[in-house]
């Protein structure tokens, strides 16, 4: 797993879910199903993709209900389609109902991230570019979006704030300039002894030749640019520093924007910018259920 996949992330995660969904107590289930009655359901896939979420459903499973078995039938990352069962749970039929719209609120929107990472990455695969994710996130529920797109095979660019220095164009313009705005970073990192990577924004080839007269900076981001521009500012950095492409890129636009030579693609639409895969959770009913 990424290292932002703790099991004390997850646990605070799922907690928060169930106070949010449950609160003080699934009360359908309650009225309508005996606490003691046994169950069966399968995650029914309804149209092709990839499925992610498979190992957080089973914590969620486990976490409300520890006697509850799950059967995996497809792992995540797998390409699905139609038809296809994801897993089985069996235990108390009560404890499936309650755990059902989390489980699926949960997997429908990873595996509409995975889907998506998995099919802007495969457009790629013949360049030397990562394809990346952006903070553009759910609030709360970034580290599940960032797991999928890794599922999806994308990799994760920083997870938050605190883990990566980078100079957008408003730090830029409220610093005075990008001199200013790298002169300060580093002053501060070194101030507060910190080891982290800086990363600064660029909007034009003066803008490029400024950061790389200046120095300092680990990566170098082209935004917006077109890619003439972005041809000639990999070459003018000519690998002094890594580079990563931004702004706006959808599946029309990467192809180019890959073979312009960059390291790193980021897309914030992975996250953002997503249709939740149509699974659904189904109860299994025995022949003697049938009959009564």
């Amino acid at each position: 797993m990424q290292e932002y996949l703790t099991k004390e992330r997850l646990t605070s995660f799922i907690q928060a879910a169930f106070q949010e969904d449950v609160g003080e107590g699934d009360h359908s289930t309650l009225a309508a199903v005996p606490a003691d009655q046994p169950g069966k359901a399968q995650l029914l896939i309804k149209e092709p993709g990839v499925i992610a979420g498979l190992e957080l459903a089973k914590m969620i499973f486990h976490f409300h209900d520890p006697e509850l078995q799950v059967e995996t039938q497809v792992a995540d990352g797998q390409t699905v389609g139609p038809g296809q069962i994801g897993f089985w749970v069996t235990g108390k039929a009560a404890s499936i109902l309650t755990t059902e719209r989390l489980v699926l609120n949960c997997m429908q929107r990873m595996s509409g991230i995975a889907t998506k990472t998995k099919a802007m990455h495969a457009l790629i695969q013949h360049t030397n570019a990562r394809l990346l994710d952006t903070r553009k996130t759910t609030p709360n529920f970034r580290m599940l979006e960032k797991w999928a797109v890794s599922i999806g095979g994308g990799k994760n660019h920083r997870f938050a704030l605190y883990d990566m220095i980078m100079l957008k164009d408003n730090h830029i313009d409220f610093a005075g300039g990008i001199s200013r705005a790298i002169t300060a970073a580093k002053t501060y990192l070194q101030r507060e002894e910190l080891n982290l990577k800086i990363e600064i924004e660029t909007r034009s080839l003066d803008e490029v030749r400024e950061v790389m007269r200046v120095g300092g900076v680990d990566i170098i981001m082209l935004d917006n640019m077109d890619v003439p521009t972005m041809k000639e500012a990999v070459r003018m950095i000519g690998g002094r520093y890594e580079t990563e492409a931004s702004g706006g890129i959808d599946e029309q636009r990467i192809v180019p924007i890959a073979e312009s030579g960059v390291d790193y693609i980021s897309v914030g639409a992975l996250t953002h910018h997503v249709k939740s895969l149509d699974i659904s959770l189904k109860a299994v009913r025995s022949p003697q259920q049938i009959a009564d």
